[in-house]
């Protein structure tokens, strides 16, 4: 496969034929951290019914927030379609009773809170895909169980006064970050860790130690995080030491999305991420417009607008790598993402001489989300199971390896093709 670039395409679904639309397309490359996004969208469609059980026992410092967090947790479920059992009782966690819970929420937590019996529970209902959420002092608890330990992610150290900094947000394409702006800055008490998880899990979220006083972690000091782990889900946010966190929209916001991400009612890649160089974050230093339309830049997200143009990275070419990218549809609109063509500025170019993974999810098989346009269809069934609906963040990572392609949709493979010229395929 030649080097690559990127594009966008955007049409009605039902319209097979070539039609012009707005491309996004730049040299393939090591990271690029895209952000595609078409109108504003709609409400996002109501999650199926499930339940969230509580724990908020502690053994050690006892937070008096717990009853606001348990409330807001229960305003949260009232509202977006999930039963909230609350307890500070560890006989809740029994294998039997576990099981009728999707996600597990410790908040708060501190100190030795389960017995053996209750921790084989536990683990087993990980190993079973249950759903962690770990709240602030969650990650001051079991310190003797190493299972938790990896679960959460990491320890807590220490911490300084409670005062105002700033949270900068590295990945969007998730649940509880996608409404937050690139810098989130309020009030709470910043948790210094043992060890950084970024190398077991994809931080979602950092604390700039420049913005207050107190930090100890250096320039990498993750705050939030995912992963999956045993089977199950993790989502772990060292927010939420006050009463007045749970007040806060954008917190409440950045909780229900931890939650819905543990009980697997919205998909994300979770993965470790390490080792990438960003192409796009919000600067389009590099990049060139090929054709009309064009793309509006805002907040670390680019918009597409009209016509059949493409916006390419020309800065460098690439050969072996991986590219990710997080991208939004409103609705029945139609994006791609191009790879394996010569540099040019028409993106007639593209389009007749690279490989079009599509996003757009309500065309033909062989032209849908996770499909190498008119090539290869995506294993439907992996798809389906990945993909968020309209209105909600997904996220792509294309692997180049010489002639192979290959297409991770929120951390899971959909696609595997070898690709070459002269196959009738883009």
């Amino acid at each position: 496969m030649d080097p690559a670039l990127i594009s966008v395409t955007r049409k009605k679904a039902t319209d097979m034929r070539r039609q012009p639309r707005t491309l996004l397309g730049g040299a393939a490359a090591t990271l690029a951290t895209l952000a595609l996004l078409g109108q504003p969208s709609p409400v996002n469609a109501a999650d199926t019914s499930y339940d969230v059980l509580v724990f908020s026992k502690t053994a050690g410092f006892r937070h008096d927030s717990i009853p606001a967090g348990i409330q807001a947790v229960r305003d949260l479920g009232a509202a977006n379609s999930f039963t909230v059992t609350a307890t500070e009782d560890g006989n809740h966690f029994t294998t039997s009773n576990l099981s009728r819970y999707e996600a597990v929420v410790f908040l708060n937590t501190t100190g030795d809170v389960l017995n053996e019996a209750q921790q084989a529970a536990f683990q087993s209902y990980i190993g079973s895909g249950g759903g962690f959420v770990g709240v602030h002092s969650a990650a001051d608890t079991e310190y003797n169980w190493p299972f938790y330990g990896d679960l959460v992610g990491a320890y807590f150290a220490s911490h300084p006064a409670v005062q105002q900094a700033d949270v900068k947000v590295e990945g969007r394409a998730h649940a509880a970050t996608a409404h937050l702006p690139q810098t989130w800055t309020r009030t709470d008490e910043w948790y210094n860790f043992r060890t950084n998880p970024r190398t077991t899990a994809r931080v979602l979220t950092t604390l700039d130690e420049s913005s207050y006083s107190g930090g100890s972690m250096g320039a990498d000091h993750p705050h939030t995080w995912c992963k999956s782990y045993s089977g199950g889900r993790s989502f772990y946010t060292g927010g939420g030491h006050s009463q007045a966190s749970y007040a806060e929209p954008a917190f409440r916001a950045h909780l229900l999305g931890g939650i819905r991400y543990a009980a697997g009612r919205t998909k994300a890649d979770c993965r470790p991420e390490t080792g990438y160089t960003t192409l796009y974050n919000g600067s389009t230093t590099g990049w060139s417009q090929a054709g009309p339309g064009g793309f509006t830049n805002s907040d670390a997200t680019l918009a597409s607008h009209g016509g059949m143009g493409m916006l390419w990275y020309s800065a460098r070419q690439f050969t072996n790598y991986s590219l990710k990218l997080d991208w939004k549809m409103p609705g029945d609109d139609n994006s791609g993402v191009i790879v394996g063509f010569p540099p040019s500025s028409d993106p007639s170019s593209a389009l007749n001489n690279g490989y079009e993974v599509q996003i757009d999810a309500t065309d033909a098989p062989d032209r849908t989300t996770g499909s190498i346009y008119a090539v290869k269809a995506p294993d439907t069934a992996a798809r389906d199971a990945a993909l968020n609906p309209p209105g909600e963040w997904n996220a792509f990572e294309l692997l180049v390896e010489g002639e192979r392609l290959q297409v991770w949709l929120n951390g899971c493979r959909s696609r595997r093709v070898r690709a070459r010229r002269g196959s009738g395929g883009r």
